[in-house]
């Protein structure tokens, strides 16, 4: 159903005052298909182009006249340029367990997201307060556990959380940074609120696609950047090469870092190579690496080379097998002790992961007025703990409204949409939730923001997120947007690549 306001011809929104709604369907055979004018707004999703009168937003207008500009033909041969690019580029990701092969060219969609600047300041206010106030959580968890003792977070919560290291208990980090990358997820309900869905604190990944969408956008459509003060992502990979640099141990030589990767068959290895070249460094994997003397080394062509931070992009489980899995064939034996002895860095820090649980997440408001003595800028998503008995009785019973999600499953899997399910699907929830309440966390659906797509040889409204990264070392940095994630298939809230969803390049204006 779209907004009959949304259906008036684009020079009308742009610059004339807006008819008065009529039952009666305008024409827009003249217009094609593809044009801004004829794109029905969602009226029950926050639309980030356009208001629910179908006007155009402040921020948005000046592209939208640009976009006006192109013909039908013009805009599918842009975005036909795009995807040609990403395969010739080979930007890819990995999905695994599906017949077609797991290597997929990245989905990109060529209409950008615009943020206005004055409401994105606010946001990166609240992601550093966040990020800020979570690493003062970690470093009290692992030692002195001020805020269990003051009953801020429930012990049990924390004893009880799969990603708590016991191997970090006494420890701290260079800088006091446990979480050097944060990746965190923003959601924008129907009202316009924005939420914090969901923090991101161990690998996160999908910076590179940020990059490379920018990239994109320049070589395809360069006239939509003229005169837009769109705020620069490029210096990212030099912003974290200092972040990472900013923690190593004091060495009479320059600091060497390296990226610790599990290798071309995981999901993100695009991104690892990536990363590694634009900042400059080695990617290895563990077989490259060795401990020697209580020091990390880097087998190279002139001999061993000593290692002094690790940008690892894989789980804490397999870093060491003398200090987690024992089976680990991806880390290095020995890390962990050159690390305790302050020989060596690690990004982001093993343990960071009891700070992105599910169930911790509803403790971040408390988390941030106990550490930082102020009010949370940016909103969690109201989140039902099924471990809580009274949380847990109101999820059961009303299981068909929530969304249900395991509190350390990522990637959009394992999750429950109550409204979309089955019987025999909540059936099943239920009785998992029953059997391991710890690990589900439930929340009400919320109808995520949207943003004009192209969609076979129209435009129409898909679901989008959006996740920005924070650097954390000496200083924290906020990158201004992040990646817009979008469901591409109709009605679908689940913008996962994994589960078919896709990105757009995110414009914030200075």
């Amino acid at each position: 159903m779209g907004s009959p306001y949304a259906q008036s011809a684009l020079a009308t929104r742009l610059n004339e005052p807006e008819p008065q709604p009529t039952s009666q369907r305008r024409d827009f055979s003249d217009w094609g298909t593809m044009t801004i004018a004829a794109y029905e707004v969602n009226v029950r999703a926050f639309d980030e182009m356009f208001d629910e009168a179908g006007h155009p937003r402040a921020a948005s207008r000046q592209f939208l006249q640009r976009l006006d500009r192109l013909s039908d033909t013009e805009l599918r041969q842009r975005q036909k340029t795009a995807e040609v690019n990403l395969h010739n580029l080979g930007i890819t990701f990995t999905v695994y367990g599906h017949e077609q092969g797991t290597e997929r060219i990245w989905p990109f969609d060529l209409l950008p997201r615009i943020i206005d600047g004055t409401e994105w300041s606010r946001v990166e206010r609240g992601l550093e307060q966040r990020v800020r106030a979570l690493n003062l959580f970690i470093d009290d968890i692992y030692n002195e556990q001020h805020i269990i003792r003051d009953g801020v977070v429930p012990r049990e919560l924390i004893l009880t959380a799969r990603t708590m290291r016991q191997q970090m208990v006494g420890f701290r980090p260079p800088q006091g940074a446990w979480c050097h990358i944060s990746g965190v997820d923003l959601v924008r309900d129907g009202d316009g609120t924005i939420y914090v869905l969901e923090d991101n604190l161990r690998c996160p990944s999908g910076v590179s696609y940020v990059l490379e969408n920018r990239e994109l956008m320049k070589r395809t459509f360069p006239q939509a950047f003229e005169g837009m003060r769109v705020a620069p992502v490029e210096d990212y990979p030099e912003r974290l090469l200092e972040t990472l640099l900013a923690c190593a141990p004091a060495t009479d030589a320059p600091p060497v870092a390296v990226l610790l990767t599990p290798g071309a068959y995981n999901s993100a290895y695009f991104e690892h190579t990536f990363l590694a070249h634009q900042m400059g460094i080695e990617l290895v994997q563990g077989s490259d690496l060795l401990v020697q003397d209580g020091y990390l080394w880097m087998r190279t062509t002139r001999g061993l080379r000593r290692v002094d931070v690790v940008y690892r992009r894989i789980d804490d489980d397999f870093l060491d097998p003398n200090c987690f899995r024992k089976d680990s064939m991806l880390g290095v034996a020995g890390l962990m002790d050159v690390y305790r002895q302050g020989r060596v860095a690690i990004a982001n820090a093993p343990g960071t992961g009891v700070a992105d649980d599910k169930a911790v997440y509803a403790y971040v408001p408390q988390i941030i007025q106990y550490y930082l003595q102020q009010d949370p800028i940016l909103a969690n998503v109201p989140t039902y703990i099924c471990s809580d008995p009274d949380d847990r009785r109101y999820v059961l019973e009303h299981l068909s409204d929530l969304v249900v999600k395991p509190t350390n499953e990522s990637g959009g899997y394992g999750i429950l949409m109550g409204p979309q399910a089955s019987s025999d699907e909540l059936a099943l929830c239920a009785e998992a939730i029953k059997s391991n309440p710890r690990n589900y966390i439930a929340q009400p659906l919320l109808c995520l923001s949207t943003v004009p797509t192209i969609v076979g040889d129209t435009l129409q409204p898909r679901h989008v997120d959006l996740r920005p990264f924070v650097l954390c070392g000496k200083e924290i940095y906020v990158m201004p947007g992040g990646l817009t994630r979008v469901a591409l298939r109709e009605g679908s809230m689940v913008v996962n690549s994994s589960q078919g969803g896709g990105s757009k390049d995110t414009w914030v204006l200075q």
